[in-house]
């Protein structure tokens, strides 16, 4: 099929830009974790490992702010971007036209973005620090294939929010993908505590500490994903490019007015008996020219992560999205074992026996995941054969519409349909997405404030 875009099909140009995304979304995790390993000479004059969490929050968001130059480059430029829509003749209209808004006719003036809107953007990239520091956190104990499956464990806490607090009640073949979820997360979590003997090792790792702080900021992730869904009846939301600089700006700022005072001021490990030092943190990057550049390869894979995966969502459909997301863990963690046995020992992962176990639990959360996305492309119905394991639900009272037979259309076309976001969550149930397609056949907006995501 050609490759047009907006949904259309997946040819060369959509087949490309999901490879590139990919390699982007592993450059992020890889390179997070080599980071933490390094080694650099700090302000006491001591060669150490470059653990400073904090720090690489910091430059996730850093990252994330290089989109609104992007943003600003699109509208000045009127450069075609997924989620812009720009004048074509002299008219009332200015600017763009906001994501997820319905079509109008072309003398009338396009809504700008409110104020406000800046600021609501705050409370998701609140959430998005607090888990990602924990994960940061969490990684230290842990080899980042493990720390990549165990991030995935959010879907568990998005669908128990959902169902209790959100009360958008979950199918019966959903709670059994969670189920399945489950076990897989028991699965990599036996492999991190029995590979790491259990307790901690005599480099200071605790693997039952990092599964805890990985599953926490799992949870904590959730949190943003419900906070997205709540508010997704609002008329008005922002191009992605926007989203993803404004979470990234918050997150900047809270990170160097807020975070990094409160950890120099309690006790911890680092120089001077402080929960992380930014000074010995910038000491140990101007003595090391190979950290430096290892910290531009992990800001440059956030960006271009970011940029990329709209443009999955955008070309393809959310589905894919979530494909490429959980295609991360094989590509992460098949890149550290040929990084250790055929670059360097020094970084990367071996081989273990409890690495059968690991992958037992990748294939259970890529099963689990396909039951719970049901019915979309990709998925997995539970019919009642072998692998269903004999499971049996009636799908019949779901609509057999998945994403790809809705193609996103631009915003001014006469025949067209309301135009849809690029930025549909993963976890989107049956029932929001009822509820959108009422919205739209009312002729009312139907969109969502969402992220631009934490990809470290």
């Amino acid at each position: 099929m050609g490759g047009s875009g907006h949904g259309a099909g997946c040819g060369m140009a959509e087949v490309v830009v999901f490879v590139l995304a990919l390699v982007a979304g592993t450059g992020c995790s890889l390179t997070s974790k080599v980071l933490l390993d390094m080694e650099s000479e700090g302000m006491d004059g001591v060669v150490k490992k470059f653990e400073k969490p904090l720090f690489q929050t910091l430059g996730m968001f850093v990252g994330m702010c290089a989109a609104l130059i992007i943003h600003a480059l699109v509208l000045t430029f009127k450069i075609p971007f997924p989620g812009y829509k720009h004048k074509k003749s002299v008219s009332k209209r200015k600017g763009y036209a906001a994501v997820g808004e319905v079509g109008e006719p072309e003398e009338e003036e396009t809504p700008s973005i409110p104020i406000w809107m800046y600021f609501l953007l705050l409370i998701p990239s609140l959430f998005d620090l607090c888990a990602t520091a924990l994960c940061m956190l969490g990684l230290l104990h842990v080899e980042v294939s493990i720390y990549q499956m165990l991030r995935g464990s959010a879907i568990i806490f998005v669908a128990i929010l959902k169902h209790f607090v959100l009360k958008d009640k979950l199918r019966d073949f959903m709670w059994v993908g969670v189920g399945w979820n489950v076990v897989s997360i028991i699965l990599v979590g036996m492999t991190a505590m029995f590979s790491g003997g259990g307790g901690e090792g005599d480099d200071g790792k605790d693997p039952v500490k990092g599964v805890c702080l990985i599953l926490a900021g799992a949870f904590v992730q959730s949190l943003q994903y419900a906070f997205e869904e709540k508010v997704m009846s609002m008329e008005i939301s922002a191009p992605p490019l926007l989203l993803i600089g404004m979470e990234g700006f918050w997150g900047t700022v809270v990170c160097i007015f807020v975070l990094y005072p409160i950890c120099y001021a309690l006790p911890g490990a680092d120089v001077g008996g402080t929960m992380e030092n930014p000074y010995d943190t910038i000491a140990m990057m101007q003595n090391s020219a190979e950290l430096r550049q290892m910290f531009l390869f992990y800001f440059l894979s956030i960006f271009f992560y970011n940029a990329l995966a709209v443009l999955v969502t955008f070309m393809l459909n959310s589905v894919w999205h979530a494909i490429l997301d959980n295609f991360r863990p094989i590509t992460v963690w098949g890149t550290d074992l040929f990084i250790f046995y055929f670059v360097t020992t020094s970084f990367g992962e071996k081989w273990t026996v409890w690495s059968w176990v690991q992958l037992g639990g990748m294939v259970v959360l890529f099963y689990g995941t396909a039951i719970y996305n049901a019915p979309h492309a990709g998925s997995l119905k539970l019919d009642g054969g072998l692998l269903s394991c004999f499971c049996k639900f009636d799908y019949s009272d779901l609509e057999d519409e998945d994403e790809e037979s809705q193609p996103l259309v631009p915003v001014n076309d006469a025949a067209a349909a309301p135009y849809q976001s690029p930025y549909q969550s993963p976890f989107m149930t049956p029932n929001t997405l009822a509820k959108r397609r009422a919205a739209e056949k009312e002729g009312k907006v139907f969109s969502k404030v969402s992220r631009g995501g934490s990809f470290a």
